[in-house]
């Protein structure tokens, strides 16, 4: 009996440490930070942890954004895409704080998206460019154009602007100026060869070429329908630094454009190596604009 007495006094005791063990443990564990990007926690213990940095885009192609991952292993920074559906989500969701930056659109759009509502959302630095060109079946320079030749046009505002200025550009048309970014068709004010524009949805345009002198054709549609652009009749002249309106950009709120984080990020998209993705993946379709 006295053996079986100190065998369970044994097993009390050791069941006491093990409990007290559970408990000790249990209340020193803490939650993984959830800091802001950019900012240092007091506590080392989270270092491995990389810091998340939310980046919403629109669309699919997206991919040179692996690259940048790549490249910002070592800051153990962690880029994580924010896909939406509409172009008018992203801009609300970072001025919100929902996001900390976008990479969706370009300058002439961002400058319309503030001035209309009021963001306090800033450029913090330039892209790519997707170039809008030229395409024809009938001629292989825009000097070939006749008086009253057709040419096809994305409807849209914003292309069917871009259009016009890129004609400009050719010599062809002149615009009034005070139109800004977005010319209409009452906005040409000279048009020597009397050009004819057919507005269709911007994907239907390759499909008039055979129909009209030349049309314009948006990067994605052109690759679906099998035009290269270096057999584009023109092209849209893009200039890295320079202040066309078209260049897309990165986006944060006016507040962080010093942060730190933010920063590395747009290095690493801004890398040779980043360049080079760009190039290897989209085939012209888009290039650096940096």
């Amino acid at each position: 009996m006295k053996k079986k007495h100190v065998l369970s006094l044994a097993l009390a005791a050791a069941l006491v440490l093990a409990l007290a063990a559970c408990g000790g443990n249990s209340g020193s564990s803490s939650p993984v930070s959830n800091s802001t990007p950019g900012s240092t926690s007091g506590s080392g213990s989270n270092s491995a942890e990389p810091i998340v940095v939310k980046v919403g885009v629109v669309g699919a192609n997206n991919q040179q954004w692996d690259t940048v991952n790549e490249l910002l292993a070592k800051d153990n920074i962690k880029v994580e895409l924010v896909e939406f559906a509409e172009y008018k989500l992203p801009n609300n969701a970072l001025d919100a704080g929902e996001i900390d930056l976008n990479a969706f659109q370009h300058k002439a759009y961002l400058q319309k998206e503030t001035d209309d509502l009021g963001y306090s959302i800033a450029i913090l630095g330039d892209t790519i460019v997707a170039p809008l060109s030229l395409y024809s079946d009938k001629i292989t320079d825009v000097s070939e154009l006749k008086e009253g030749d057709k040419i096809a046009i994305p409807s849209d505002p914003t292309n069917e602007g871009r259009c016009f200025k890129i004609l400009e550009s050719a010599g062809l048309l002149e615009v009034d100026p005070a139109a800004g970014y977005v010319p209409e068709l009452k906005d040409i004010t000279a048009n020597p060869l009397k050009l004819e524009f057919v507005e269709v949805e911007a994907s239907n345009t390759a499909s008039l070429l055979p129909d009209v002198a030349a049309a314009f054709v948006n990067g994605a549609h052109a690759i679906d329908n099998g035009l290269k652009i270096e057999d584009a009749v023109y092209t849209e002249q893009v200039e890295p630094g320079s202040d066309n309106p078209y260049i897309n950009i990165i986006v944060c709120r006016t507040a962080d454009l010093d942060n730190e984080v933010y920063k590395k990020v747009l290095a690493a998209y801004q890398s040779d190596e980043t360049a080079q993705a760009i190039r290897d993946i989209y085939q012209g379709t888009y290039i650096p604009a940096f």
